[in-house]
């Protein structure tokens, strides 16, 4: 199964694991719809909506860029229809924006706790849901929720539970789905790396550079997502899938060749016990 002329509905996709994820598509011919906030360049974080969507077009796909706000779900829902109106319908709804913010609790500023909670766990329930009544009419739909099986080890609540809250609820979406929408065929699941993934968070808020030598590129992220969505949708779903497991699966056994700064020891992501 391939992603030739199905469509792609991505949050956030102007950069990184999104943008990874709408190219690896593209490849076979995907149309995609991003969906994101950068409009002009920034001085950190390299790309817009518009320069993804030129990248998506040059490596074989279409594309529909969309500036908009994933917290206001009328911007959300004329997204959606304008990806629906310009590409017939949506296969694939990938919830990939997130924000992220690791301080403790008397130290995380409400308006910040507020921004997680409305990006990552609000807007994952706004984008798929807006998603789901065009879903229901594709021949394998799937949604793909970029965030963290579930663990209550006290080490990953401890020292971020804001962030934590809001990864996790990511998840719970991603789970409750599968089992709402069982019986209409559409497959819902969680993907999350093992390892921390070059990405402009690594690079500003976790680490800088000595972060991102021990992390993998993007396209493992991609490679495991295609993987996952292209598979038939009632017989994969409810999963809470980690990347490296899902390619190991397939028969993948080289992993250097995701390596940031080959030879580095990649380190483990947050709520992964080993890399």
């Amino acid at each position: 199964m391939t992603l030739a002329g199905k469509t792609l509905f991505i949050s956030g996709g102007s950069r990184g694991i999104g943008l990874a994820i709408a190219i690896r598509a593209a490849r076979d011919g995907a149309n995609v719809a991003l969906i994101a906030k950068t409009a002009e360049p920034h001085a950190k974080l390299e790309g817009t909506v518009y320069t993804a969507a030129a990248q998506i077009e040059a490596a074989g796909g279409r594309a529909l860029p969309v500036v908009g706000d994933i917290r206001d779900e009328a911007q959300v829902e004329r997204a959606v229809a304008q990806a629906v109106e310009r590409f017939g319908g949506i296969d694939v709804c990938v919830n990939n924006a997130s924000a992220i913010n690791l301080s403790g609790t008397e130290a995380l500023e409400i308006k910040r706790y507020d921004l997680m909670q409305s990006i990552n766990t609000r807007g994952t329930f706004v984008v798929s849901r807006a998603c789901i009544p065009h879903l229901k009419r594709a021949a394998n739909p799937h949604i793909l929720t970029l965030s963290p099986p579930v663990s209550l080890e006290p080490r990953w609540l401890s020292p971020h539970v804001g962030y934590t809250i809001a990864k996790y609820g990511m998840t719970l979406c991603a789970l409750g789905f599968a089992a709402e929408f069982a019986a209409d065929g559409i497959a819902s699941n969680a993907l999350w790396p093992r390892t921390l993934i070059a990405t402009a968070a690594v690079q500003n808020l976790l680490g800088g550079e000595a972060a991102m030598a021990r992390a993998r590129k993007p396209e493992l992220y991609a490679d495991a997502a295609y993987t996952v969505i292209t598979k038939p949708s009632r017989d994969c779903t409810g999963n809470a899938f980690l990347c490296e497991d899902v390619l190991a699966a397939e028969g993948v056994t080289d992993f250097d060749r995701y390596a940031y700064q080959p030879g580095a020891e990649p380190q483990a992501d947050l709520f992964v016990d080993h890399a």
